[in-house]
């Protein structure tokens, strides 16, 4: 294992393809996700997934892949015997890592996760058991375990701390960043991976252009218009690969000009792939949201007033559809304005920053006269 570079395993896009075909039905997919398990002989995987999506069995296939595990095995098992009787603890060690490798490789997840912890305990420096435990938090990402992530990244961030090098501590960032976007914790997410996006090297997660597809996303709904614009429509590293990006590019781009009729078609088209994003898919609707909320607060603070024809305008959609959309975010208290239906108008009523630290500043006022007047009496008495 070199510093700059983890080994893909196991392979992500798999679990990518087997979550993509469960949403799309796409044969091309499917034939995707068979190919990788064909390629990396996945005896386990390659049974949960037909049992999953109920195809039918290829015995000469999976009998053709037994007899390759079994032949990859036995070599690796010799070489830790011979480790054991003839070599020292560097070769007992990295023996016992590559039996864990092989079984995460193939999808054998409770056999990979038990023998990257035998090989732990028989490691001994640093930055291997480091790499061990990201080793650990790929085989939840791959099998959607949050436990087993969110576990391991605890244990990471210790031996981290305990001397863990720079390209570690990058790392890190990114597989937590990555957990974060799951769990919909947008904004801390935001900060790790708009942190690590010149240093990125976690291929074995995921691509560049994905990378910078997530820290796109995830700084939109959460960084002020100000910073969005210093950390993201200014950023080199964005920049540079961005425009292959389908939609990215104008939906970051219309949110921050103002162009909210593009913005609202950018969106739209973001929306569908998020449908089908391994990360986001269950937070799509909640994130479609916020983002018209975010929008539609951007353009009316800077107004007074305004009619709702020429929001409608503005975000090319129909003056019903403002008045149905902006009442519900309203009523909930995301957005403060109030629509006068008769004149037409929608007036914002934003919080005085002023007035608001005045009235704090009353009652607390008063909670400190009550306490005084409180302890006089005591003392009086």
């Amino acid at each position: 294992m070199t510093d700059q570079s983890l080994p893909k395993i196991p392979n992500l896009d798999l679990a990518r393809f087997r979550f993509l075909f469960a949403k799309t039905n796409s044969s091309s997919v499917k034939n995707q996700l068979l190919n990788g398990i064909i390629a990396d002989d996945m005896v386990p995987y390659y049974k949960l997934v037909v049992a999953d999506f109920g195809w039918k069995l290829d015995s000469a296939q999976l009998s053709a892949m037994e007899s390759k595990n079994k032949v990859t095995l036995d070599q690796l098992q010799a070489k830790l015997v011979d480790a054991q009787q003839n070599l020292g603890e560097t070769e007992i060690s990295d023996s016992l890592i590559a039996i864990a490798e092989h079984f995460s490789k193939i999808g054998e997840k409770e056999l990979a996760i038990s023998s990257y912890r035998i090989a732990y305990d028989k490691t001994g420096p640093l930055g291997h058991r480091i790499d061990m435990i990201f080793a650990l938090i790929r085989i939840g990402f791959f099998f959607n375990d949050n436990e087993l992530i969110s576990k391991n990244i605890e244990k990471a961030k210790i031996l981290i701390e305990e001397g863990g090098d720079w390209d570690r501590r990058n790392r890190l960032k990114v597989y937590e960043g990555i957990y974060l976007i799951s769990i919909r914790n947008f904004k801390t997410a935001a900060d790790l991976i708009l942190d690590t996006l010149a240093t990125f090297t976690s291929t074995e997660l995921m691509a560049y252009k994905d990378f910078v597809k997530y820290a796109t996303l995830t700084a939109a709904i959460t960084l002020k218009r100000p910073e969005f614009k210093k950390r993201v429509i200014n950023a080199p590293e964005i920049l540079e690969v961005i425009h292959d990006i389908p939609h990215l590019q104008d939906y970051a781009n219309s949110l921050y000009k103002a162009n909210y009729a593009q913005f609202f078609k950018s969106l739209a088209a973001i929306e569908a792939d998020l449908k089908n994003d391994w990360l986001l898919s269950t937070h799509y609707r909640y994130y479609v949201r916020e983002m018209r909320i975010i929008a539609y607060t951007q353009l009316l603070d800077s107004y007074r007033s305004v009619t709702i024809e020429s929001m409608a305008h503005s975000f090319d959609v129909s003056e019903d559809y403002i008045d149905s959309d902006l009442s519900k975010f309203i009523a909930a208290g995301r957005i403060n304005a109030v629509i006068d239906k008769v004149g037409g108008i929608i007036e914002t009523n934003r919080p005085d920053a002023k007035n608001a630290q005045y009235q704090k500043c009353i009652k607390q006022g008063d909670i400190l006269l009550n306490r005084i007047q409180n302890l006089s009496r005591v003392i009086n008495v």
